[in-house]
């Protein structure tokens, strides 16, 4: 069975940091892009960073850009370092794999359960 398990939610103040984590399992992703989305209550999941199978080329939301990096450093973690978090970064974050490096949220094939981040004011 496939599996995605993101780690490293919490809560945490305006303008602190989180380090969130994504590790698979019953297979290797060393041939998949790894996407994060985002959904906060009453909104749509929304795309936040994706990193293709090599690593050689991400994508951010222009709302993370230059706060957030995402990064992966074998064929089966993905990291999103969140940096300068904002209240309205608070969501639950979702690990996503599949074969295209895309903000798209339909041309990913396996999902993580989710993990909440909470940002204070």
């Amino acid at each position: 069975q496939v599996q995605l398990v993101e780690s490293g939610g919490g809560v945490v103040q305006t303008g602190g940091s989180l380090r969130l984590s994504c590790v698979s399992s019953g297979r290797t992703f060393s041939e998949d892009a790894m996407g994060w989305f985002r959904q906060a209550p009453g909104k749509e999941r929304e795309f936040v960073a994706s990193i293709s199978w090599s690593g050689g080329i991400t994508y951010y939301a222009d709302s993370v850009k230059g706060r957030f990096t995402i990064s992966r450093d074998n064929a089966k973690k993905v990291y999103l370092q969140m940096n300068s978090l904002k209240p309205e970064d608070t969501a639950v974050y979702y690990c996503a794999a599949g074969r295209a490096n895309t903000k798209n949220a339909l041309r990913y094939t396996y999902w993580g359960q989710g993990t909440q981040v909470t940002v204070s004011s």
